[in-house]
């Protein structure tokens, strides 16, 4: 995964989607700041009917879809620094690689409800492997 972060540029455009670089790396940070348990989010009304389900296919070998909802919270709409959400994407990375059992969260997943390391883990790797690709990387 570092060695496809380090093939992105200011100017990588995404195959699909209408985020630009800069906030993707924003986005994919927001989300593993969730599964540190830097960010605490409520569960959501959506998460606590369908997030059990969306759970069980989240770890098949399928990838995500393009075009998946996502919570208002993880959408980015204001200008961001592709520099420093870079850097802040490959300091979190290193976190979940070196200490991956003690740091990363014990409480629910917003949607999925709780979750255990491994689980954390997987989905982050499949969520920032979905937005690698969508930037050709």
């Amino acid at each position: 995964m570092l060695n496809r972060i380090e093939k992105l540029t200011p100017d990588t455009k995404p195959l699909w989607g209408k985020m630009r670089v800069e906030q993707m790396l924003a986005h994919v940070n927001v989300a593993m700041r969730v599964a540190l348990g830097e960010n605490k989010l409520k569960r959501s009304f959506m998460g606590l009917v369908f997030g059990g389900i969306a759970k069980k296919q989240l770890f098949g070998p399928k990838p995500f879809g393009k075009g998946l909802p996502t919570a208002s919270e993880f959408v980015m709409k204001t200008e961001k620094d592709y520099n420093i959400e870079k850097n802040e994407l490959m300091r979190l990375m290193n976190k979940i690689g070196t200490e991956r059992e003690a740091c990363l969260s014990k409480e629910a997943h917003p949607f999925f409800g709780k979750m255990t390391a491994e689980q954390w883990d997987h989905l982050q790797h499949k969520h920032l492997d979905h937005h690698l690709s969508q930037f050709g990387v």
